[in-house]
């Protein structure tokens, strides 16, 4: 007990990205750029969905949840990289390191959960066009969200309950640049019921969202082969290309990161595979839909024009 209350007091060190010294300034320009860039699109996205009418569509409406939940996620860990890059701010609360965890695992979560929406989404869409509108109406799309917010919010909370009151009395520095999962090797007391928990919990929640997501476009690649019409085929295939884009970067690097004993992490592969989906997909998202999507750069290219000629 004494040992975690020195923890308590003390908090933890984030190494973060000192294996450079030399470049430290260089990544801070770097990663500032990242995410300047991931707010500015996401936002940007959230504001002309928000002020087009024609975009307000069940599709759009779980696009502007995604982007939400990258703002979010992009904002947990980033800022504290930047201090520690900048200033050499390196150290973190146990509670400031306890709420990083919490609000990273929650974010996670909820976005294994927007993902699964969206391609029940476009499955409805691509599978049963004629009822489109009527299965996805207004009050299913607010359901789904407000459930990907509730598991999102309650899935992590007893993982973090129980890893706060693990004793920490080897070490207090964490090799990695926010508070993850792989704090748990830092821990001298038995952690084998929160890495139970982490894949019981993992595998309610991940397994079935990839399970879905799976289903769902199967249903929807074999409904595309079967269109007659190469340009249909084309049409039809090029509304969830982005999607199943952003759900296999997500989805690889979060499994192959997360969904194995915490003994087996390795922070030369984490350190990358963690700034892969905390800071990247969040920038890419934006630019994957707004690319591949003929509606939104027509409103953003109108926009703009709009601004120029005011």
């Amino acid at each position: 007990m004494p040992a975690k209350n020195q923890s308590s007091s003390s908090g933890f060190i984030l190494q973060g990205f000192s294996d450079y010294p030399d470049i430290q300034i260089p990544l801070f320009c770097l990663f500032l750029l990242i995410y300047l860039l991931t707010l500015q699109g996401n936002v940007l996205i959230l504001i002309v969905i928000y002020q087009t009418s024609l975009l307000h569509i069940p599709m759009y409406f779980f696009l502007c949840n995604l982007a939400f939940i990258d703002l979010c996620a992009s904002s947990v860990s980033q800022p504290k990289l930047l201090s520690i890059l900048l200033g050499g701010d390196n150290k973190i609360s146990f509670g400031g390191c306890m709420t990083q965890l919490y609000f990273f695992m929650s974010l996670t979560c909820a976005e294994f959960v927007s993902l699964t929406a969206m391609a029940y989404d476009r499955y409805v869409a691509i599978c049963n066009p004629l009822r489109y509108l009527i299965v996805m109406n207004r009050r299913v799309c607010v359901m789904l969200v407000i459930t990907c917010w509730m598991i999102s919010f309650v899935e992590p909370v007893s993982h973090t309950v129980l890893i706060s009151h693990l004793p920490f009395c080897s070490s207090w520095t964490i090799d990695h640049f926010f508070c993850d999962l792989s704090i748990l090797n830092m821990s001298c007391g038995s952690t084998f019921c929160i890495q139970l928990l982490t894949f019981v919990f993992g595998s309610l929640v991940a397994l079935p969202a990839c399970a879905l997501t799976v289903a769902s476009y199967t249903y929807i690649i074999s409904t595309i082969i079967k269109i007659h019409s190469a340009t249909g085929r084309k049409k039809a295939f090029s509304t969830c290309t982005s999607h199943l884009t952003v759900v296999i970067l997500f989805y690889g690097s979060t499994l192959i990161t997360y969904m194995r004993p915490t003994s087996q992490y390795s922070t030369t592969l984490s350190k990358p595979f963690s700034f892969l989906y905390t800071a990247l997909i969040p920038l890419i998202n934006p630019f994957i839909y707004t690319l591949r999507n003929k509606d939104i750069k027509r409103q953003i290219s109108n926009k703009i024009k709009f601004q120029r000629s005011h």
